[in-house]
């Protein structure tokens, strides 16, 4: 992204900054009355209204040549100087939940693109990840990245390698020492006696790590048994417990139920989070243990309410066993068979909740995966707007309260704050929205202006114009 050189004339200047219209603006420094020029800044954002420390407020910031962030209440000069005038800047959003697991050697361009255009400069396979960390890391490492990444240790694959628990947590182990974010495991679709997942936190709480938990049941009369084992782990072992999607797994039926046992919990000094996705329907892989027999029973729907994702394509009692029998057919149920009222509002009231996709797009033209993994930030942007919660609460959930849970990992990054580091996200409050659908999920976020990806302007514009993320890990 250049300016314009300082000897343009003034007149074509302000003839090409008309022609930008209302979009967010690259100006040349020579238009605005500056403080003299400060050459340690490399770029300038000036004019926006400011997410910083909890509270959004006008401010200007600067990025050092060495990437790192300087706020002034003074307009700021940098050979490039963005006007964020009407927009929101905000730390890069963190997705602590995103899915990328099954091919992502093949697929994590794709995964990544539409994570960074989704305002996202951090985005964390916390949900599955990788069976061998330090075989990640030494192919991915070597790659190049739109968003920062990182993984946790996964659970599920390593179950289906080593039939000796002793050897699943030996590699558990040696997945932490090797920088894993985390320990991701889903007891749902791979049910785990409790001894097991006891000694599971014990692990994370001795590396100092966060144990991620797909919880055991998602029917009305299970759910909160799912909830009372997360809190057990937790206060057994001193471990860090988050709730993977609530919302779907845990607090379906029972969410004040859930959110209260929860707050109990760590009001007794336990530290248990958890996450939700603003939709009002979940997806899932047609093969796994949720559709087995009951399934209509037990969530109210019949083979007509599943639709293929990215097809469109309806189950029928006729090609039901059909799809049962393809690996990988991710299927969506209607909206609304998570109320909004009932679930993801109440949880989005709480402070120890957050926003995670649960997703990622990989493949194109038209993924089998749910519009979550392209559309899930500015979606819970517009959502909050619609429900009535301040874009600083919401914010909070998106950026400094995934950053505490994965401490000390991002300890520089998801705050704006003098000396952080330049992951940035400017959005306009007034257009934010994710488009991405059952039938198309591969669409871009609306009202996504610009993102800054280690003090690097990574996107604009609907385009992504560089690579420059980096691992995250210990």
């Amino acid at each position: 992204m250049k300016t314009q050189p300082s000897t343009s004339s003034r007149r074509r200047v302000l003839k090409q900054l008309a022609l930008a219209g209302t979009g967010l603006a690259i100006a040349p420094t020579a238009l605005v009355s500056l403080r003299p020029r400060t050459d340690s800044l490399k770029i300038a954002i000036n004019n926006g209204k400011v997410f910083s420390q909890g509270s959004i407020r006008p401010l200007h910031l600067g990025i050092t040549q060495d990437n790192r962030l300087r706020l002034s209440t003074e307009l700021l000069n940098a050979p490039t100087v963005i006007d964020a005038s009407g927009k929101i800047v905000s730390p890069g959003f963190v997705d602590i939940l995103a899915d990328n697991a099954s091919n992502p050697k093949n697929t994590y361009r794709i995964f990544e693109k539409y994570k960074i255009s989704d305002g996202c400069t951090t985005v964390l396979q916390m949900h599955g990840g990788d069976e061998y960390p330090a075989a990640f890391h030494q192919y991915f490492d070597r790659q190049p990245h739109y968003v920062n990444y990182g993984i946790g240790v996964f659970v599920m694959r390593l179950k289906y390698i080593y039939s000796n628990p002793k050897d699943v947590y030996r590699y558990v182990e040696k997945g932490l020492e090797e920088g894993a974010l985390g320990v991701c495991h889903s007891i749902e679709y791979q049910p785990t006696p409790f001894e097991e997942l006891l000694e599971y936190a014990k692990l994370v709480q001795k590396y100092d790590r966060p144990l991620f938990l797909h919880l055991r049941h998602s029917s009305k009369e299970k759910e909160l048994e799912g909830v009372s084992e997360a809190i057990a782990l937790a206060q057994q072992t001193g471990a860090r417990v988050h709730i993977d999607h609530l919302h779907s797994t845990g607090g379906t039926y029972n969410m004040p139920a859930a959110l209260e046992m929860i707050d109990n919990a760590n009001n007794m000094g336990m530290e248990i989070t958890t996450c939700v996705y603003p939709y009002s329907y979940w997806a899932t892989y047609i093969a796994s243990k949720r559709f087995d027999a009951g399934w209509q029973q037990r969530f109210g729907l019949t083979y007509e309410d599943l639709t293929v994702v990215g097809t469109g394509a309806k189950i029928t009692a006729q090609n039901f066993d059909f799809y049962r029998k393809q690996m990988g057919v991710l299927v969506a149920v209607p909206e609304g068979t998570v109320p909004f009222d009932k679930t993801v509002n109440l949880a989005l009231q709480t402070d120890f909740c957050m926003i995670g996709s649960d997703g990622g797009i990989e493949s194109e033209p038209r993924a089998n995966n749910h519009p979550r993994g392209a559309g899930c930030f500015a979606t819970a942007l517009r959502h909050a707007q619609n429900i009535g919660m301040s874009l600083d609460k919401m914010l909070t959930k998106m950026t400094s309260l995934p950053a505490k849970l994965m401490r000390p990992s991002l300890n520089e990054r998801a705050v704006i704050k003098d000396k952080a580091i330049a992951d940035i996200t400017i959005f306009d409050p007034k257009t934010i929205q994710g488009k991405a659908t059952v039938t198309n999920p591969n669409q871009f976020s609306e009202g996504i202006e610009c993102v800054i990806v280690n003090g690097h302007i990574a996107y604009r514009d609907k385009k992504i114009l560089l690579s420059k993320g980096v691992p995250i890990r210990y």
